[in-house]
């Protein structure tokens, strides 16, 4: 009884106060979204805006039980759950019914939940009894093995319920590795990955591996002491380079240009490799696995963007970076949500005075696209204080994270901030135009039960986390 009223006692009030005010924004904006003159009562249960008060009701409901129940429950099951998760994305895979072209929804009488969402939850959870054991050695090879088989175990499942979008998101889990210990050095060479995911796609690969042989060069003769063995690695793969194409093109054989720069960098890397085993120099081990990693992705991101990857969401990828447009066709729901979003000014047109979403204009206007109807009816002013309220809760969960006694709730808290924040950046920024459209609700906004019970279970797990450290 004494736990239970602590519990009660140390509830941190202000961020239940902002999830509340999320969940109700969320729903008036829905009403709006959807809203038509033959159904203008918003408690029509016929209605979306009328089922979303069913599943805030159950939100409620399921949040008051997440705090009734013992905090040690959520580390003891945590690999538990994490099981449960697992076995719920094979169930979607194997039986599930198909949305939107995902095979990711279960059926559960007239209820369909998509284990994706809640999958989020189980995996953070396992993240954090992982890492809380005691001497836990994030850069150890056994367990950075283990925390990438718990991260991407998941995700590999979701892809292959062609859910990519929903994917992407246990990728956000970086930054909660990021503050329990992987190195600067790490995130500087993941933005470089990023930038190389972005190149590859907009320049040939003959580019792109030059660039990056030239930039492994660079790197030795700026860290390294000792210059000539990076200068004799790289005349010994220009001359094998040239020898190639001249000889190909000499005796009239056809062959990629790419495949020669691949040869030649492979038969001068052991030469590099040799040189610093004798001289002991790990500065040309270290570039050398640099320049193998690299190169690997540079040819599994062009194989996966041109061979793997849906027609439809490589269009949306390359409409946003400006290699062809099409704004009645692929790049429509950008257009259409830019359109909404800037056509509602400063001030914006009024509650209900929407009319690029009366007429749906915006595909998916009250799911992925909800954040057009706040830009259009709210305007600016609108737009901005939804932001506000989002970074207001970020800032408030960094600081109940950092406060906690417990390693397991700081990771955990870290973990619930990661999701939040890239579903918020992701999802407004892919109604702007600044992301390619993959699919993820925005928090506590979207329409939709599973989305509004995943988001709630996950922050009140931690709320419960925080009032009991």
């Amino acid at each position: 009884m004494q736990e239970r009223n602590n519990t009660w006692g140390g509830l941190d009030w202000p961020t239940i106060l902002i999830y509340s005010i999320l969940v109700l924004m969320g729903w008036l904006n829905i009403y709006a979204a959807v809203y038509s003159d033959d159904h203008n009562s918003i408690f029509d249960f016929t209605q979306r805006y009328g089922m979303q008060i069913i599943w805030i009701i159950f939100a409620f409901a399921l949040a008051l039980v997440t705090l009734l129940i013992d905090r040690r429950v959520y580390f003891v099951f945590a690999y538990f759950f994490y099981g449960l998760g697992i076995f719920l994305l094979i169930a979607a895979l194997l039986f599930g019914r198909v949305v939107n072209g995902a095979h990711s929804w279960l059926q559960i009488g007239p209820v369909g939940i998509q284990p994706a969402e809640f999958a989020k939850i189980a995996t953070i959870l396992a993240l954090a009894k992982l890492i809380s054991v005691y001497n836990f050695k994030i850069l150890q090879p056994s367990s950075i093995l283990k925390y990438s088989l718990i991260i991407l175990l998941p995700a590999l499942i979701i892809v292959l319920q062609n859910d990519t979008g929903s994917a992407m998101v246990f990728g956000a889990l970086i930054l909660l590795l990021y503050r329990e210990g992987l190195p600067n050095w790490f995130m500087i060479f993941l933005v470089f990955m990023v930038v190389l995911f972005i190149l590859v796609i907009i320049s040939s690969n003959t580019i792109i591996l030059i660039s990056i042989f030239c930039v492994t060069i660079g790197l030795f003769l700026f860290y390294g002491n000792k210059h000539k063995e990076a200068v004799v690695y790289a005349i010994i793969s220009i001359i094998i380079g040239l020898a190639l194409y001249f000889g190909a093109k000499y005796i009239g054989f056809k062959i990629s240009s790419t495949y020669i720069i691949l040869l030649a960098m492979a038969v001068g890397l052991p030469f590099a490799l040799t040189f610093a085993f004798l001289k002991r120099i790990r500065l040309i081990y270290y570039l050398s696995i640099f320049l193998v990693i690299t190169i690997g992705f540079t040819l599994a991101v062009d194989y996966g963007y041109h061979k793997v990857l849906p027609i439809h969401q490589q269009k949306r990828i390359n409409d946003l970076l400006g290699i062809e447009a099409d704004p009645q066709g692929w790049g429509y729901n950008v257009n259409q949500s830019k359109i909404a979003i800037g056509s509602g000014g400063f001030l914006g047109k009024g509650f209900l005075g929407g009319t690029q979403t009366k007429f749906n204009f915006v595909p998916e206007q009250s799911t992925d696209f909800i954040f057009c109807t706040v830009g259009e009816e709210w305007g600016f002013i609108g737009s901005a204080a939804v932001l506000t309220l989002f970074v207001i809760l970020l800032l408030r969960l960094i600081m109940l994270a950092e406060r906690q006694r417990e390693a397991f709730a700081r990771i955990y808290g870290y973990g619930v901030v990661s999701i939040i924040f890239f579903h918020v950046a992701v999802n407004v920024g892919m109604t702007i135009g600044l992301f390619p459209v993959i699919g993820i609700p925005l928090p506590f906004f979207s329409y939709g039960g599973s989305s509004l019970w995943a988001f709630t279970i996950l922050l009140f797990i931690f709320i419960k986390l925080d009032s009991s450290r």
